[in-house]
């Protein structure tokens, strides 16, 4: 079983920088890939940023540029470094993971296997 923790939300003004974090405990070992994940209110969840333990990552065309995403295998710890933030970044933002190592599915959300409770992101104009 893998529990995951996500932290460092918060309210921002618009071209702000914010660092969330999500801690994973249970079962940390073996290949996996990790996502950070957003939800505003009427929408659906979508896929931000995805990486693999290959460190191979991928991110939304409306997040290129602004957002990173890393892994800190000591920690075993997510990270997605927000900067520049728009007021289409406001939403509650899910870390998951999942078994697989296939780059193609890492924005995926039914792909994934375990999530987070979920942290708010607010950026007010």
């Amino acid at each position: 079983e893998v529990q995951l923790m996500e932290s460092g939300g918060g309210s921002v003004q618009t071209g702000g920088s914010l660092r969330l974090s999500c801690a994973a405990s249970g079962y940390t070992y073996g290949s996996f890939s990790m996502g950070w994940f957003r939800q505003a209110p009427g929408k659906e969840r979508e896929g931000v940023a995805g990486i693999n333990s290959n460190n191979f990552a991928a991110y939304a065309d409306s997040v290129k540029g602004r957002f990173a995403i890393s892994y800190d295998n000591a920690k075993n710890t997510l990270y997605l470094q927000m900067n520049n933030l728009k007021p289409e970044d406001t939403a509650m933002y899910y870390c998951a993971k999942q078994p697989s190592l296939m780059a193609s599915w890492l924005l995926l959300p039914s792909k994934y296997d375990y999530w987070g409770r979920g942290i708010q992101v607010t950026v007010s104009s």
